[in-house]
């Protein structure tokens, strides 16, 4: 026999912390039992089509649209009218469900805040858990915060809509257990904010809004239409009130985005380019195709042939069936003891997001408060009204185009880098933080994943740096305590010797020199959090 409470079915293994029984209420894990118990098994076959995927393309199949959707393609539909709320979503700040910062991005001055329970956030079982007690007191505008110094927040009268993120298919929850496996981590976000929020969020105007992500195929897409149908009916609230814009950030599922939106037609909003995720799906998914062998990622930028092609796909395919294309992150963060370093960093913000305005996006994503303005600028100076839905590149885009090689430098910058900032990134995501600073750019679990995937593909095909040198496993030794020190130098030792570099360090280094490629970082990670 357990020793662990159970609810309505689910055995809580983590902690029952002050406020979490008002979360984990008898209705609410009889409502994420019923999910688990309806489309648990779906979603593990979904996982196994995702290697059958895998080994087709390792057989020499690349992806490609599919020719029995074709009709899908073709077609003459629309989403469903988008809400009143969600028209104008011309600047949407993202971070983590963390109190103090979940209050701050409210009162940003953005559109919506992408309220997020995955790469920005590291799913130890008290930011999961605080995560849902703080979206149940925003939702209901009763967030507040006092910091230990006596400083107090409180949201103002008008704040950002909502939009929440849950954890991907791949996630489980290791602290939540049906019939004695662990539960869909998406299943459990997602349930959890859906029944506590959905009738709050609309007594006052809004609604359950969310994005989907990492998603790989159509098939994963109807399985979250099939979801919202269920859920709505249980609880009594109209089919069709949810909103979900799906991130289009594997390759695969760009090859099906058109598909995508189509399956959740009824519930969809739009769909948002990824960057850093896109860029690791591809080194992932042709990681057995040595024509991609990609160069310092400093140097891919949105301008690239492959990623230009991605952008017109996504905001052609988003506007032919009048939903909404947003455009990516921008990760800087103001730096406040140096003018000129600033506005640096705010002439490529601006840069970025009129390039994105100009491409025809509806709106975009940026990582701090600071940023807020610059980004409502750059669209406002190429977008007059609050959306581009009229904007469609008469372009046909390819699968050609969207797997063009590209061809570039691998330099030991490019080296130090990866091993620098995916080394000190998943340290601080053992640590409990998901969304870290680092040289001026906040930091999610997507810079680590294209860091080691970098670092490994480099290491499989037997990459040459631009100066000539071999890259070796015993390169990335070598360079890696330079990068360490400097890491040490700025922390100072109390801060780095008291955390867990010992862990982050043998994971990613293991995990960069494998002989087969982990398709998550994030999984053999998630073991070695509380």
């Amino acid at each position: 026999m357990s020793s662990f409470p159970t609810v309505s079915g689910l055995e809580i293994r983590g902690p029952l912390n002050p406020g979490y029984a008002e979360i984990l209420t008898p209705e609410a894990c009889a409502f994420v039992a019923g999910l688990v118990e309806n489309f648990g098994p779906r979603r593990l076959e979904l996982l196994a089509k995702r290697v059958e995927r895998q080994h087709a393309i390792d057989a020499g199949s690349l992806p490609d649209f599919l020719p029995e959707t074709a009709a899908i393609r073709g077609g003459d539909w629309q989403v469903a009218p988008i809400p009143s709320d969600l028209l104008d979503r011309r600047t949407e700040i993202t971070g983590p469900v963390d109190r103090k910062m979940a209050i701050n991005a409210l009162n940003s001055g953005a559109q919506c805040w992408m309220a997020d329970f995955e790469d920005a956030n590291s799913p130890t079982w008290e930011n999961c858990m605080d995560g849902q007690v703080n979206m149940r007191d925003a939702a209901r505008l009763t967030l507040a915060y006092t910091s230990p110094e006596g400083k107090q927040y409180a949201l103002k009268d008008k704040i950002a809509v909502i939009i929440a993120r849950p954890r991907g298919w791949h996630m489980e929850e290791k602290h939540v257990l049906f019939r004695g496996a662990r539960v869909p981590a998406s299943l459990f976000d997602w349930g959890l904010y859906f029944f506590h929020n959905a009738q709050a969020l609309l007594a006052r105007g809004s609604g359950p809004y969310f994005y989907l992500p990492k998603l790989e195929s159509h098939l994963e897409a109807r399985l979250w239409n099939d979801v919202f149908v269920h859920a709505q009916a249980t609880l009594g609230i109209p089919r069709g009130t949810i909103r979900a814009t799906m991130l289009v950030e594997t390759i695969t599922g760009c090859f099906e985005a058109e598909e995508i939106l189509y399956e959740l037609r009824e519930h969809a909003s739009g769909l948002n380019c990824g960057r850093w995720d896109y860029m690791f799906s591809m080194v992932k998914k042709l990681r057995n195709r040595p024509g991609y062998l990609f160069p310092d990622r400093t140097l891919i930028t949105m301008d690239v042939p492959f990623l230009r092609a991605y952008v017109t796909h996504v905001i052609n395919v988003c506007h032919r069936h009048g939903a909404y294309a947003m455009g990516g992150m921008a990760a800087q963060i103001p730096i406040k003891n140096d003018p000129e370093a600033n506005a640096a960093a705010l002439f490529k913000v601006r840069t970025d997001k009129e390039r994105e305005a100009r491409s025809g996006h509806d709106g975009t994503w940026v990582a701090h408060p600071g940023l807020v303005a610059t980004a409502l600028e750059a669209f406002g100076k190429h977008m007059k009204g609050p959306n581009q839905l009229h904007v469609i590149r008469h372009l046909q885009v390819t699968a050609a185009n969207l797997l063009a090689p590209l061809p570039g430098p691998i330099t030991e910058t490019g080296v130090r880098w990866n091993l620098h900032v995916g080394v000190r990134y998943l340290e601080a995501w053992l640590g409990g933080s998901g969304a870290e600073p680092i040289h001026h750019l906040m930091e999610d679990l997507a810079t680590s994943e294209i860091s080691r995937a970098q670092l490994w593909q480099w290491l499989k095909f037997g990459a040459t740096l631009e100066d000539g040198r071999p890259v070796t496993a015993a390169l990335y030794d070598e360079l890696l305590p330079d990068e360490l020190a400097k890491i040490r130098a700025e922390y100072g030792d109390a801060r780095y010797d008291s955390g867990r570099f010992p862990e982050a360090i043998e994971l990613f280094m293991r995990m960069s020199k494998s002989v087969e490629f982990d398709e998550f970082l994030s999984l053999p990670a998630y073991e070695l959090l509380p």
